[in-house]
């Protein structure tokens, strides 16, 4: 109380409230000390224009008259100016007095979604938490699609598994991540799964899959679209690649197609946000290695022409320590630690 009181002068009390987590509600109340009366809500005297309780009765009944029950307060309004040549009260009143007796309500049948927690995932070496997704690919005719499944490691952008097939289900699914599973060779708790809500995602084959393997699923909050960006980047990626055709004839020249481009991806793409490195040398932990090496040239390109480097000696860029999917705000972490919520 005594930083937001220092502060306000220069900043304002919302502001300083809100940078130091004070509500503000706590910080009046602290000025106004032991004047507790205060603090107790005066009741509003009522307006000498407002509506007796007789003539807020007498609306109530007009308004649940046979003829009237069906019908809104504007339409009530109109009619007993038309024909009745009567005004008993405004639309608003009307509305206010309807509140007050609990008969203002949404009709219609409407459904009440439910609230669905942040994923928050993260990674701090590879094989720790996998994201995967399907893509559709162009076939040769209007409304034909191939199916492009992919799983990536969240830590290295390694594509672990892949497959493409011309439909999606979870018999698939459940196929391509036991094979990736055997292949890097996972061990039950090793590993989280994240996905979005696709029916292929959450179908019951690959529900008992996780559970037979030891491994745990995460899912996108419904109606969220970048819950599981590094899929979806990758995916584009594969897209705006120069000799990505835009449309297969046929499920072989998916096929065809992506084999190379898996390869290519995996070993030679310079990743942006792995300090330009390949996913293969971070998944296969030449991380190391490499940054040592490209530290010697950098310092031979200094020590030859230090008046080029003007801030600092130069050093190599690297690729994060950790990989967040949704990665949670100072504040955030304040509220959930609040709400007993863990966060690693």
């Amino acid at each position: 109380m005594t930083a937001v009181q220092e502060m306000a002068p220069a900043v304002g009390i919302a502001e300083a409230c809100r940078s130091l987590y004070v509500p503000r509600g706590s910080f009046y109340r602290k000025q106004q000390g032991s004047n507790w009366k205060a603090l107790i809500p005066k009741e509003r005297p009522r307006p000498a224009r407002a509506l007796s309780d007789g003539e807020r009765a007498q609306v109530l009944r007009v308004l649940h008259a046979p003829e009237f029950v069906d019908q809104s307060p504007a339409a009530i309004y109109a009619q007993l100016l038309d024909e009745d040549k009567q005004y008993l009260c405004s639309i608003r009143t009307m509305y206010r007095i309807l509140e007050a007796a609990q008969e203002v309500r949404e009709r219609r049948h409407q459904r009440r979604h439910p609230k669905v927690a942040v994923p928050r995932l993260v990674a701090h070496a590879p094989n720790q938490v996998w994201t995967w997704d399907i893509t559709l690919l162009r076939g040769p005719e209007k409304w034909m699609f191939y199916y492009l499944y992919v799983i990536l490691d969240l830590f290295s952008r390694y594509v672990v598994g892949w497959m493409a097939a011309e439909h999606q289900n979870g018999e698939l699914a459940k196929r391509l991540i036991a094979e990736t599973c055997r292949k890097e060779d996972i061990i039950p708790d090793q590993l989280k799964v994240h996905s979005d809500r696709g029916s292929p995602m959450k179908a019951k084959p690959l529900v008992a899959l996780y559970a037979e393997l030891g491994l745990t699923g995460s899912y996108s909050r419904p109606r969220v679209s970048n819950d599981n960006p590094f899929s979806e980047a990758t995916f584009k990626t594969f897209k705006y690649r120069a000799d990505y055709p835009g449309q297969f004839g046929s499920l072989w020249d998916v096929v065809s197609h992506f084999r190379p481009t898996m390869h290519w991806y995996n070993h030679e793409h310079r990743h942006s946000g792995l300090g330009y490195l390949t996913p293969a040398m971070v998944h296969h932990g030449r991380v190391s290695e490499l940054l040592d090496s490209r530290r010697v040239v950098l310092a031979a390109a200094h020590a030859q022409h230090p008046d080029r480097f003007v801030n600092k000696a130069p050093e190599p860029l690297a690729p994060p320590r950790e990989v967040w999917i949704n990665r949670p705000t100072g504040q955030e972490i304040e509220t959930e630690q609040l709400k007993g919520v863990f966060i690693q």
